[in-house]
């Protein structure tokens, strides 16, 4: 038997049928949803193969979920950036720093939640005053924004297209070192830079 602090096991059959092994019930994306928004911690297991697909489940949710009139969250130019990143070599970056980001923003929404709670009973005059936790919350995610858009700079200096012209070739030196020599440990400086940008988040 799983201890009471162990994430609920949940497991999918080959006719995607969901099943709760915890409550032993069948469950459908949708209440694994409302897990999610509760708190409740669970895995998604192949019940043939016993593999862990939390991953590919948890994104076929949001993929629901943004089909559904009125719920889109990611906009489509967000969508595009986050395609671009895969394959690139920002891909190993860009997981930490969508955490560290969401994490950011969800200290924001507890205070901006309380905020919101103290107002209700209150005058109109108190409730207009909501307008500066808005604008705050607001500010939050332009930071966000603009140090994610920073971090980018950090890899792809310049954007697609937009290169500068090669300058001419200059005659080769005895002294000079080879090329790329020195990428490897550009590359960990700059990531040791992305980390220390990602620290100051949390």
């Amino acid at each position: 038997m799983a201890a009471k602090d162990d994430p609920i096991i949940i497991k999918k059959y080959a006719n995607r049928r969901l099943y709760n092994t915890g409550t032993s019930t069948y469950v459908t994306l949708e209440d694994l949803a409302d897990m999610v928004k509760k708190g409740e911690e669970f895995t998604v297991q192949d019940a043939k193969t016993g593999d862990d697909i939390t991953h590919p489940v948890l994104t076929q949710i949001i993929f629901e979920l943004e089909n559904k009139d009125g719920q889109n969250m990611l906009p489509i130019p967000f969508l595009r950036q986050l395609i671009a990143f895969y394959g690139d070599q920002m891909q190993m970056i860009v997981p930490s720093f969508l955490e560290q980001s969401m994490i950011a923003f969800s200290k924001e929404q507890e205070r901006f939640r309380e905020q919101m709670k103290g107002a209700i009973g209150k005058s109109p005059l108190d409730v207009m005053k909501m307008a500066t936790p808005i604008k705050a919350l607001e500010e939050q995610t332009r930071r966000n924004m603009e140090m994610f858009q920073n971090a980018m700079r950090l890899f792809t200096p310049f954007p697609p297209g937009s290169a500068p012209a090669a300058a001419p070739a200059e005659p080769a030196r005895k002294d000079a070192p080879p090329e790329k020599s020195d990428d490897l440990q550009q590359l960990k400086d700059q990531i040791a830079a992305m980390q220390r940008k990602l620290d100051t988040m949390s």
